[in-house]
């Protein structure tokens, strides 16, 4: 999937007001990782703390005055992981946090997630996606790359699936086409664009029309396809969304 599809048109994000200046706390036990985030964020609106972590503990000299960003720089173990995050949200609640890895199985994503991550980054992003995912993170967004969430949802797919056959229960058809004819020409317009990721705000302006109305359809469409949340609206879409187009093109044919 093109960076561009992910993070919605570029000359869009450069139409917004510069962010303001984020105070970024590296969690980090290496040194050279550490220096290398650091010098991926100079010249952006993410000033670096001084005093890097080790494990989010000393936090006690930043100023929670303004907006906050913590960036796990390294690959931890599922519960070092999860730990860490909860650390961090108990001492600085309205801190950001985002993880770099370089690969997080879809159980240990929920589970950072539950625990209060806001944005996971793959290390070998390139240095303009990984500042725009940041962006993102802080402007209320949580950010998964396409292909962690693919994988989420075809796991999820195939655990229902498993269920299913155990229990040998027949029930009433509730296909993917069925929930797709449910929505509305502009609800799978909506749903495309969080498919890429997209915030309410780029969508509002993509469409031409108030964040408010981008709101009110995101909640029908999450009661439509039986979502809890804008993420599993998108991994539903992309799971069942394209092959409910393909079999009405093909049926067209």
């Amino acid at each position: 999937m093109a960076i561009e599809s992910i993070f919605g048109v570029r000359d869009h994000f450069a139409a917004q007001a510069p962010l303001q200046l984020v105070t970024t706390v590296l969690i980090c036990r290496n040194p050279l990782m550490r220096a290398g985030i650091g010098s991926i964020l100079a010249g952006t609106a993410f000033a670096v703390a001084d005093n890097a972590s080790e494990d989010g503990s000393d936090m006690a000299g930043i100023s929670q005055g303004g907006p906050i960003l913590c960036i796990i720089g390294e690959s931890r173990s599922v519960a070092d992981l999860a730990e860490t995050v909860a650390g961090v949200k108990a001492r600085c609640p309205l801190a950001r946090v985002v993880a770099l890895t370089d690969h997080l199985a879809p159980n240990a994503l929920r589970r950072a997630c539950q625990a209060g991550l806001d944005g996971l980054c793959l290390q070998t992003m390139p240095r303009d996606a990984l500042v725009k995912a940041f962006e993102l993170v802080m402007l209320g967004e949580t950010f998964i790359p396409a292909t962690l969430a693919l994988e989420a949802a075809s796991q999820a797919s195939m655990r229902s699936e498993s269920r299913a056959d155990s229990l040998a229960v027949v029930r009433p058809a509730q296909d993917s086409a069925a929930r797709t004819r449910r929505l509305s020409s502009r609800e799978a317009e909506i749903l495309h664009c969080l498919m890429e990721g997209a915030p309410n705000k780029i969508i509002a302006r993509k469409l031409d029309v108030a964040e408010a109305t981008v709101k009110i359809h995101i909640k029908a469409i999450l009661r439509k396809i039986g979502a809890a949340n804008r993420t599993q609206a998108a991994m539903w879409a992309t799971a069942h969304l394209g092959a409910a187009n393909a079999s009405s093109e093909t049926a067209t044919d």
